[in-house]
């Protein structure tokens, strides 16, 4: 039976970002606009998205050295690169594993809703807030942004290059919150409501790890398996506080 899967799939998501928490600020403060200097590509990490990236690279580093990545995948926005940047550094990862950027991996874009609070989008856009309540959003796309199906798109692709290159090897994926909840859909073979109820019971926590693990027994090619969601256990063994902000343009997540 020829493979066609990972033997092991990490999906983690970024650490905490600056955005994140001057997202958290403009809610508190009933703000319709979060402040934000950067592009949405270049938002860092903050201090304790660092430290949550580093804990989470201590837990790969505790593993046997046959048990760590061999493939490591990120999206190219600065807070995903970042991440993997330091879970390699603190990972003990082999010294000439690179860091590959695949820009299908990036952020949902929002489009004219980028930055905007949920209280901002109605101020400013009411018709798209109508629009979302209406569709959802799973199929809603923002005027220059992104349903969940556009992202789901992509994913489509790079689901096919992993197949293609990333046969039988480790490999570790950091990306961000929706990504993350399109990879299950897609892996999973889930359905649009099976989705949304996972992503309605809980936020995907910075630096928390999704996984799977290709299962030979799971139809007539194997499928791969999860075996964590959401799994933050690595940042409370070491101390790290578990945030769970969405990113900043929470209103067209």
């Amino acid at each position: 039976m020829e493979r066609r899967w990972p033997d092991v799939l990490w999906i983690v998501r970024h650490g905490q970002s600056a955005g994140n928490v001057a997202s958290d600020a403009a809610h508190l403060a009933g703000l319709s606009e979060i402040a934000i200097a950067e592009r949405d590509v270049d938002v860092p990490l903050s201090a304790l998205g660092e430290q949550q990236a580093s804990a989470l690279g201590r837990w790969f580093a505790a593993m046997p050295e046959h048990e760590r990545p061999t493939v490591v995948l990120a999206s190219p926005y600065l807070r995903a690169r970042r991440t993997a940047e330091l879970i390699r550094e603190a990972g003990g990862f082999s010294a000439d594993l690179g860091i590959d950027a695949d820009e299908r991996l990036r952020e949902k874009e929002f489009g004219i809703l980028d930055r905007l609070t949920r209280g901002g989008v109605a101020e400013r856009f009411p018709e798209q807030a109508e629009f979302r309540r209406l569709l959802g959003k799973f199929y809603h796309r923002p005027p220059g942004g992104e349903s969940w199906c556009d992202v789901i798109l992509r994913l489509r692709s790079a689901l096919d290059t992993l197949s293609l290159h990333q046969r039988e090897e480790r490999v570790l994926i950091v990306c961000h919150q929706v990504v993350v909840l399109c990879m299950r859909y897609l892996l999973e073979c889930m359905t649009e409501a099976e989705i949304l109820g996972i992503d309605a019971a809980q936020e995907v926590a910075n630096c928390s790890v999704t996984s799977y693990e290709f299962n030979p027994r799971l139809g007539p090619k194997g499928k791969m398996e999860l075996t964590r969601f959401n799994f933050v256990a690595p940042l409370e063994v070491a101390g790290a506080p578990v945030t769970t902000r969405p990113d900043e343009a929470v209103a067209a997540r």
